[in-house]
Protein backbone atom coordinates (compact mmCIF):
# COMPACT_ATOMS: atom_id res chain seq x y z
CA UNK A 1 0.00 0.00 0.00
CA UNK A 2 2.96 2.63 -0.73
CA UNK A 3 3.51 4.48 -3.61
CA UNK A 4 6.97 3.30 -3.87
CA UNK A 5 8.89 0.51 -4.05
CA UNK A 6 12.60 2.16 -4.79
CA UNK A 7 14.83 2.16 -1.95
CA UNK A 8 16.75 -1.48 -1.98
CA UNK A 9 15.79 -4.35 0.61
CA UNK A 10 17.32 -6.15 2.98
CA UNK A 11 17.21 -9.91 2.13
CA UNK A 12 18.08 -12.98 3.90
CA UNK A 13 20.55 -15.75 2.76
CA UNK A 14 17.36 -18.06 1.86
CA UNK A 15 16.15 -15.46 -0.61
CA UNK A 16 13.71 -14.26 1.87
CA UNK A 17 12.98 -10.32 1.46
CA UNK A 18 12.80 -8.45 4.94
CA UNK A 19 11.19 -5.87 5.30
CA UNK A 20 12.07 -2.17 5.63
CA UNK A 21 11.85 -0.86 9.00
CA UNK A 22 11.39 2.87 9.65
CA UNK A 23 14.12 4.76 11.69
CA UNK A 24 13.37 6.80 15.09
CA UNK A 25 13.17 9.87 12.54
CA UNK A 26 10.42 7.72 10.53
CA UNK A 27 8.74 6.64 13.67
CA UNK A 28 9.13 10.55 14.61
CA UNK A 29 7.40 11.32 11.23
CA UNK A 30 4.84 8.70 11.46
CA UNK A 31 3.72 9.99 14.71
CA UNK A 32 3.95 13.71 13.45
CA UNK A 33 1.79 12.53 9.76
CA UNK A 34 -0.67 10.80 12.46
CA UNK A 35 -1.25 13.84 14.25
CA UNK A 36 -2.08 16.22 11.48
CA UNK A 37 -3.89 13.37 9.90
CA UNK A 38 -6.55 12.92 12.80
CA UNK A 39 -6.73 16.65 13.40
CA UNK A 40 -7.65 16.78 9.29
CA UNK A 41 -10.25 14.41 10.17
CA UNK A 42 -12.15 16.45 12.86
CA UNK A 43 -12.98 18.73 10.11
CA UNK A 44 -13.63 16.72 7.24
CA UNK A 45 -17.98 16.60 6.90
CA UNK A 46 -18.30 12.52 6.51
CA UNK A 47 -21.59 11.53 4.96
CA UNK A 48 -21.46 7.17 5.66
CA UNK A 49 -23.68 5.54 3.18
CA UNK A 50 -24.69 1.67 4.18
CA UNK A 51 -27.70 1.07 1.72
CA UNK A 52 -27.11 -2.66 2.08
CA UNK A 53 -27.05 -2.31 6.24
CA UNK A 54 -23.98 -4.02 6.90
CA UNK A 55 -23.32 -2.56 9.93
CA UNK A 56 -26.48 -1.83 11.25
CA UNK A 57 -26.57 -4.20 14.01
CA UNK A 58 -22.80 -3.77 14.72
CA UNK A 59 -21.81 -7.09 14.44
CA UNK A 60 -20.61 -7.32 11.20
CA UNK A 61 -18.10 -9.94 10.42
CA UNK A 62 -14.99 -10.43 9.09
CA UNK A 63 -14.07 -8.77 5.74
CA UNK A 64 -11.71 -7.90 3.05
CA UNK A 65 -11.84 -4.39 2.99
CA UNK A 66 -10.97 -2.81 -0.94
CA UNK A 67 -10.67 0.53 -1.70
CA UNK A 68 -7.92 2.68 -4.56
CA UNK A 69 -4.99 3.49 -2.89
CA UNK A 70 -5.07 6.86 -3.52
CA UNK A 71 -7.86 7.11 -0.68
CA UNK A 72 -5.97 6.23 1.67
CA UNK A 73 -5.86 9.33 3.47
CA UNK A 74 -9.55 8.32 4.81
CA UNK A 75 -8.15 5.30 6.80
CA UNK A 76 -8.11 6.78 9.71
CA UNK A 77 -12.12 7.63 9.65
CA UNK A 78 -12.87 3.76 8.28
CA UNK A 79 -10.44 2.33 11.02
CA UNK A 80 -12.92 4.22 13.93
CA UNK A 81 -16.26 4.07 11.95
CA UNK A 82 -15.63 0.07 12.09
CA UNK A 83 -14.16 -0.52 14.97
CA UNK A 84 -17.46 0.14 16.81
CA UNK A 85 -19.69 -1.88 14.32
CA UNK A 86 -18.18 -5.09 13.67
CA UNK A 87 -17.31 -8.26 15.48
CA UNK A 88 -13.85 -8.35 14.07
CA UNK A 89 -10.96 -8.66 16.60
CA UNK A 90 -9.25 -5.53 14.41
CA UNK A 91 -8.26 -4.52 10.59
CA UNK A 92 -4.84 -6.08 9.35
CA UNK A 93 -4.04 -4.04 6.02
CA UNK A 94 -1.18 -5.46 3.28
CA UNK A 95 1.42 -2.60 3.24
CA UNK A 96 4.21 -2.82 0.58
CA UNK A 97 7.34 -3.74 2.31
CA UNK A 98 9.68 -0.77 1.16
CA UNK A 99 11.21 1.99 3.16
CA UNK A 100 7.77 3.98 2.27
CA UNK A 101 5.53 1.21 3.41
CA UNK A 102 7.54 1.28 6.75
CA UNK A 103 6.83 4.64 7.36
CA UNK A 104 2.80 3.54 6.31
CA UNK A 105 2.59 0.78 7.96
CA UNK A 106 3.80 3.05 11.31
CA UNK A 107 1.24 5.91 10.41
CA UNK A 108 -1.46 3.26 10.78
CA UNK A 109 -0.37 1.84 13.34
CA UNK A 110 -1.60 4.72 15.68
CA UNK A 111 -4.66 4.25 13.83
CA UNK A 112 -4.82 0.51 15.64
CA UNK A 113 -4.35 -1.26 12.16
CA UNK A 114 -1.85 -4.11 11.86
CA UNK A 115 0.75 -3.56 9.10
CA UNK A 116 1.23 -6.98 7.04
CA UNK A 117 4.57 -6.25 4.90
CA UNK A 118 4.41 -7.05 1.55
CA UNK A 119 3.18 -6.28 -2.42
CA UNK A 120 2.51 -8.02 -5.87
CA UNK A 121 6.44 -7.85 -6.44
CA UNK A 122 8.44 -8.47 -3.09
CA UNK A 123 7.10 -10.55 -0.34
CA UNK A 124 3.69 -10.93 -1.77
CA UNK A 125 3.10 -14.88 -1.07
CA UNK A 126 4.63 -14.52 2.51
CA UNK A 127 2.28 -11.80 3.15
CA UNK A 128 -0.51 -13.42 2.01
CA UNK A 129 -0.27 -16.60 4.31
CA UNK A 130 0.50 -13.99 6.72
CA UNK A 131 -3.08 -12.01 6.00
CA UNK A 132 -4.81 -15.38 6.10
CA UNK A 133 -3.57 -16.18 9.63
CA UNK A 134 -4.49 -12.93 10.93
CA UNK A 135 -8.44 -13.62 8.94
CA UNK A 136 -8.25 -17.10 11.28
CA UNK A 137 -7.27 -15.02 14.22
CA UNK A 138 -10.80 -13.35 13.43
CA UNK A 139 -9.19 -10.16 11.87
CA UNK A 140 -10.97 -7.91 9.30
CA UNK A 141 -8.69 -7.64 6.28
CA UNK A 142 -7.82 -4.61 3.80
CA UNK A 143 -5.97 -4.14 0.38
CA UNK A 144 -5.25 -1.76 -2.04
CA UNK A 145 -6.37 -3.39 -5.49
CA UNK A 146 -4.52 -1.23 -7.27
CA UNK A 147 -1.36 -0.61 -4.97
CA UNK A 148 1.91 -0.53 -4.44
CA UNK A 149 2.57 0.78 -7.86
CA UNK A 150 -0.56 0.65 -10.10
CA UNK A 151 -1.59 0.88 -12.50
CA UNK A 152 -3.76 3.28 -11.32
CA UNK A 153 -7.81 2.22 -10.92
CA UNK A 154 -6.61 -1.31 -12.10
CA UNK A 155 -7.85 -4.26 -9.94
CA UNK A 156 -4.84 -6.70 -9.85
CA UNK A 157 -4.94 -10.63 -8.75
CA UNK A 158 -3.58 -10.11 -5.36
CA UNK A 159 -6.86 -9.20 -3.70
CA UNK A 160 -8.36 -12.48 -5.20
CA UNK A 161 -6.25 -14.27 -4.22
CA UNK A 162 -6.42 -13.15 -0.84
CA UNK A 163 -10.33 -14.08 -0.70
CA UNK A 164 -9.95 -17.57 -2.28
CA UNK A 165 -7.02 -18.24 0.26
CA UNK A 166 -9.39 -17.02 3.37
CA UNK A 167 -13.25 -16.96 2.52
CA UNK A 168 -13.88 -13.93 3.46
CA UNK A 169 -16.04 -11.54 1.17
CA UNK A 170 -15.13 -8.54 -0.34
CA UNK A 171 -16.04 -4.94 0.41
CA UNK A 172 -15.47 -2.30 -1.88
CA UNK A 173 -15.61 1.16 -0.40
CA UNK A 174 -16.06 4.19 -2.94
CA UNK A 175 -14.98 7.18 -1.57
CA UNK A 176 -15.77 10.44 -3.14
CA UNK A 177 -14.18 13.70 -1.77
CA UNK A 178 -15.39 16.85 -2.70
CA UNK A 179 -12.39 19.65 -2.45
CA UNK A 180 -9.07 18.21 -2.12
CA UNK A 181 -5.28 18.19 -3.37
CA UNK A 182 -3.87 15.47 -5.06
CA UNK A 183 -0.20 14.73 -4.71
CA UNK A 184 2.41 14.31 -8.10
CA UNK A 185 2.72 10.74 -7.77
CA UNK A 186 1.81 7.70 -9.67
CA UNK A 187 -1.82 7.67 -8.38
CA UNK A 188 -2.06 10.99 -7.53
CA UNK A 189 -2.83 10.51 -3.58
CA UNK A 190 -6.15 12.75 -2.84
CA UNK A 191 -5.99 14.72 0.63
CA UNK A 192 -9.46 16.46 1.51
CA UNK A 193 -9.04 19.80 2.16
CA UNK A 194 -10.03 21.54 5.81
CA UNK A 195 -13.86 21.01 6.39
CA UNK A 196 -14.23 19.09 2.78
CA UNK A 197 -17.40 17.11 2.15
CA UNK A 198 -16.71 13.03 2.20
CA UNK A 199 -19.01 10.51 1.33
CA UNK A 200 -17.81 6.92 2.01
CA UNK A 201 -20.48 4.40 -0.02
CA UNK A 202 -20.13 0.76 1.08
CA UNK A 203 -21.19 -1.47 -1.80
CA UNK A 204 -22.36 -5.26 -1.31
CA UNK A 205 -19.97 -7.85 -0.58
CA UNK A 206 -18.71 -10.03 -3.25
CA UNK A 207 -17.60 -13.42 -2.50
CA UNK A 208 -15.45 -16.35 -4.25
CA UNK A 209 -15.17 -19.41 -3.25
CA UNK A 210 -12.34 -21.04 -2.32
CA UNK A 211 -12.71 -23.58 -4.96
CA UNK A 212 -13.07 -21.22 -7.46
CA UNK A 213 -11.79 -21.82 -11.29
CA UNK A 214 -9.60 -19.54 -13.09
CA UNK A 215 -13.25 -18.21 -14.96
CA UNK A 216 -14.68 -17.51 -11.47
CA UNK A 217 -11.80 -15.27 -10.15
CA UNK A 218 -11.86 -13.71 -13.18
CA UNK A 219 -15.50 -12.67 -12.75
CA UNK A 220 -14.71 -11.95 -9.45
CA UNK A 221 -11.99 -9.83 -10.40
CA UNK A 222 -13.92 -7.80 -13.38
CA UNK A 223 -17.15 -7.32 -10.86
CA UNK A 224 -14.78 -5.57 -8.27
CA UNK A 225 -13.18 -3.62 -11.47
CA UNK A 226 -16.77 -2.64 -12.25
CA UNK A 227 -17.62 -1.85 -8.72
CA UNK A 228 -14.72 0.15 -7.96
CA UNK A 229 -14.59 2.06 -11.47
CA UNK A 230 -17.27 4.08 -10.42
CA UNK A 231 -15.43 6.63 -8.58
CA UNK A 232 -12.26 6.43 -10.32
CA UNK A 233 -11.72 9.89 -10.59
Amino acid sequence: MSDSETSPHRQAVSGVVIPNKPTWLGRMGALLLHSVTRLLTTTWRVRWHDPHHLFRDGKAPPMILCLWHNRLALSLKISSFLRARTSAQGVAAMISASKDGGLLAETLSYCGITGIRGSTSRRGRQALLELARMAERGYTLAITPDGPRGPTYQVQEGIIALAQITGLSILPIHINIGTKSAMPNWDKFQIPWPFSRVDIHFASLVSLPREATADERERCRAELQSCLQKFAD
